[in-house]
């Protein structure tokens, strides 16, 4: 990682922080597994930011940069934001990364694809998710991917909870990587609070 890239991280993080991050010490978030939790990311307030959509693919195409992929995408709406930055940013960087999208429920007209945008089957693709936790949502994209005719590379998350997600996506995929893990999002909010 140059050191471009480790200044955009640093400040990404902070977005998230400031903007996709809640903490209780009663566990009131339920999450999207059912489980109950003392934090919560709503990723939507970094993903859908100017700032933060730039930051995202200046970092996600640097973990990309030597990946054999030409699109990437995921489950809707999580992953929307993040290809779509990922897409322009590699487009401006001269090696253009596409974006799809992979539909949570096929309309029963038209094409009735699961997968919208410009990629035909055997096309290897990046999976791309805001926040695992189960990896149910991703290993979904994985499968309707896969049904389409894409081949899998890997898969990127903004955040890993690390509650087993990962474990479980890899069970599909060889390669799964986070910008961020719970962790280092918690120690960079022990960071702050401390310098306060």
């Amino acid at each position: 990682m140059s050191m471009d890239q480790s200044i955009a991280r640093e400040r990404l993080g902070k977005i998230i922080l400031e903007r996709s991050f809640k903490y209780s010490d009663n566990p009131p978030f339920t999450l999207a597994s059912g489980r109950q939790s003392n934090f919560y990311f709503n990723c939507k307030p970094t993903t859908l930011d100017p700032e933060g959509m730039n930051l995202i693919g200046e970092v996600v195409f640097d973990m990309l940069r030597d990946a054999p992929v030409t699109a990437a995408g995921g489950l809707t709406l999580g992953a929307d934001p993040i290809a779509n930055a990922l897409a322009v940013i590699s487009f401006q960087k001269g090696k253009p990364i596409k974006s799809f999208i992979v539909r949570k429920d096929v309309k029963d007209h038209g094409t009735k694809s699961a997968v919208e945008g410009n990629v035909v089957p055997g096309e290897r693709v990046v999976i791309i998710d805001d926040v695992i936790t189960t990896g149910g949502s991703t290993i979904t994209a994985i499968e309707q991917a896969q049904r389409a005719g894409l081949v899998v590379d890997r898969v990127i998350t903004l955040i890993d909870r690390e509650e087993g997600g990962r474990e479980n996506i890899l069970q599909h995929t060889d390669f799964v990587s986070s910008v961020f893990t719970r962790t280092e999002i918690m120690a960079l909010r022990a960071e702050i609070m401390s310098g306060q």
